[in-house]
């Protein structure tokens, strides 16, 4: 049986029943096609984000002024995130994954532009998404990017090479992420919106992953490809700037992530303790095991505690960046560890594939590496320190 969540934040009916659709969703869709999802390594479920899609969870975080569910508090969001990602992180974070591709249009699109290009994700069959910014020589630095875009006259040409972008062999649009100004670090990086069909780009071949294989990941090659000036988000250099307020946001959106799969494995580990016997009785009455359920239920609360709060603070309109990183950092890490201590739980079986506990603790990994490893996120809150 799950464990109850008790939300340190008051919710409104409103609110409660974005959760409970979510959960919902997660318990009756996401977690029984989990381990087909994995098995099937470089196939998203495709069919499962068409369901998602027909009750609005693909497209609940978008404004009402473009057809979305109109719920842009990162509070909300964030907690929708963790019931999905109780169900299975990997689908979880794909069902969301066209918010990520739309942070950069809101905070530096036109009107014209938002409703173009986020009105076609509110339907009930909505196209998927990427953003690109990471290349295979550019990851934690983003401020370092290769890939240049040259104006000629109502057009900009786009020359380089994207690698691991998420959803990029099912993408119908990609927001890039180009210098105007190579060796400017950030005063050149600029974002623009192309679409799948644009001559010159090309995608290549779906990547093999540890896990979180719900999503695919793929490179994204540049050749000489026309974007129109009006495609371009914000002026050039802004950026730089739309993606660290995206990150502020994603890093505690991957905060709530990890607290849903942080939670999947304590209420695997502790059902599973209160039915395996040894030495005749139940192992959580063993005091090793006891405590490392203890240790599991204060490390879930812990994350959710610093992501709720770095939630807040950005609704309010803060500056948000250190707090993000603790939420991502911790989160991660906590993930880590908890769905190492469900395998530790459940033994032999937690080894196995019999249990999900071993395809969680794949999938924990990744976030400990993506949208800035560890070490970055110890970089930023060390730098806001030194500045305070």
């Amino acid at each position: 049986m799950a464990r109850p969540v008790r939300d340190a934040v008051h919710l409104t009916g409103e609110q409660r029943q974005f959760l409970e659709l979510a959960a919902q969703f997660a318990t009756r869709d996401i977690r029984p096609v989990a381990r087909a999802v994995d098995d099937a390594q470089i196939e998203s479920p495709l069919d499962l984000w068409r369901a998602a899609a027909k009750i609005g969870l693909t497209a609940f975080m978008l404004p009402s002024e473009v057809g979305g569910g109109g719920v842009v508090d990162l509070v909300t969001q964030a907690r929708v995130q963790e019931e999905l990602c109780h169900g299975d992180i990997g689908i979880g974070n794909l069902i969301t994954s066209n918010g990520f591709y739309a942070a950069p249009i809101l905070e530096l699109g036109t009107a014209e532009q938002r409703g173009r290009w986020l009105e076609p994700l509110c339907g009930d069959d909505p196209p998927l998404t990427a953003l690109a910014v990471t290349e295979p020589d550019v990851g934690s630095d983003a401020a370092s990017l290769r890939t240049t875009a040259v104006r000629r006259g109502d057009h900009y040409v786009l020359n380089g090479q994207k690698a691991w972008i998420s959803n990029a062999p099912y993408a119908q649009s990609f927001v890039i992420f180009a210098t105007v100004a190579p060796g400017s670090r950030s005063k050149g990086v600029t974002a623009f919106v192309v679409d799948r069909d644009s001559e010159g780009l090309t995608v290549g071949k779906p990547m093999r992953k540890l896990g979180q294989r719900a999503i695919v990941n793929a490179e994204v090659f540049l050749d000489h490809v026309k974007v129109p000036v009006a495609d371009r988000l914000g002026e050039e250099g802004q950026g730089f700037y739309g993606l660290m307020r995206t990150f502020d946001a994603s890093r505690i959106l991957i905060g709530a992530a990890t607290t849903g799969l942080s939670r999947a494995a304590l209420d695997l580990a502790t059902t599973y303790a209160k039915k395996r016997q040894q030495f005749g009785v139940p192992i959580i009455d063993h005091q090793a095991v006891a405590f490392r359920l203890a240790d599991m239920a204060t490390k879930v609360d812990i994350s959710r505690l610093l992501t709720m709060r770095a939630a807040q603070l950005f609704d309010a309109g803060e500056d948000v960046t250190s707090e993000a990183a603790m939420a991502k950092l911790v989160g991660s890490e906590n993930a880590m560890w908890c769905t190492w201590a469900a395998v530790q739980t459940l033994g032999g079986w937690g080894y196995s594939q019999e249990f999900l506990a071993e395809k969680w603790l794949r999938d924990a990994k990744l976030e400990e590496i993506e949208e800035g490893t560890s070490d970055i996120q110890r970089l930023v809150i060390s730098r806001r320190l030194a500045r305070s």
